[in-house]
């Protein structure tokens, strides 16, 4: 038995000896950093509908949760690929924030606008699926604290563990499924809330909106409407002449208050 294993499963322990008691927040911390060492962690639950729940939240840097509430809760969510894992119902597992991202997750407005400031520069997420329409997230991140990504037996460890944090997180937070609510449609609402500001949107100029906004290059979006490069640049381009902008820029600017 190697140190750093014998330390996660003492820490793990104790983790399970404090379930739904006062002390497991701090001992759920003590399992994280024995197994990756993080500078922060947060866990979600994220519903179908409406932001996702809180539960917990541990970062040295004040600034990775500064915008928690009037940012991300008010509806920079909607365009963060761990939601974007849940709307897909991803099984039980550790998925790193670089191999589910977008490929032009880091040129997005999300990024530059929200993600960016936070300081992060990595995220392992542990996925825990409680029910249809809800799942629990845990979130072990790097930020500008240390400056380090995580390393490859870092990952190897969290994958290795992920079905112990995913059952203490079950746990922890059983009951949560009495709030998970109806699912929404999201280029339903986008149409509605730009309808309001004098915006007429079609259903598919919604959703390429969506995806840009994510982080999908062009090719990325042809690839999820089944349709050829060419088309989805026809479709930014009505989508642009309707809003009366000319860059992604002005894009989020005036999309993602409505998303709120």
């Amino acid at each position: 038995m190697t140190e750093m294993s014998s330390t996660v499963e003492t820490s793990l322990a104790q983790a399970i000896a404090s379930l739904r008691q006062e002390g497991f927040a701090e001992a759920l911390w003590q399992v994280c950093l024995a197994l990756a060492a993080p500078d922060n962690l947060i866990v979600m639950a994220y519903r179908d509908a409406g932001p996702p729940l809180v539960l917990l939240t541990r970062a040295e840097n004040p600034k990775v949760y500064a915008r928690l509430q009037d940012g991300y809760l008010a509806g920079a969510y909607r365009l963060d690929p761990y939601y974007e894992l849940h709307l897909g119902r991803v099984a039980e597992g550790a998925y790193r924030i670089r191999d589910i991202a977008p490929d032009a997750f880091q040129r997005s407005r999300y990024f530059t606008e929200y993600f960016g400031e936070t300081t992060l520069i990595d995220e392992i997420a542990f996925v825990a699926p409680v029910s249809e329409g809800l799942s629990l997230n845990l979130c072990l991140g790097r930020d500008a604290r240390s400056g380090r990504m995580f390393g490859a037996g870092e990952m190897a460890a969290c994958r290795r563990m992920s079905p112990v944090l995913a059952a203490l997180a079950l746990a922890e937070w059983r009951g949560l499924e009495r709030g998970a609510g109806e699912a929404e449609d999201m280029p339903a609402l986008l149409i509605q809330a730009a309808r309001g500001q004098g915006i007429q949107l079609s259903p598919r100029q919604a959703m390429v909106a969506l995806l840009i906004l994510r982080g999908h290059s062009t090719a990325s979006i042809a690839l999820r409407l089944g349709v050829s490069p060419q088309t989805v640049k026809v479709f930014r381009k009505q989508l642009y002449q309707r809003c009366g902008i000319s860059s992604q820029a002005e894009l989020f600017s005036l999309l993602l208050p409505l998303l709120g």
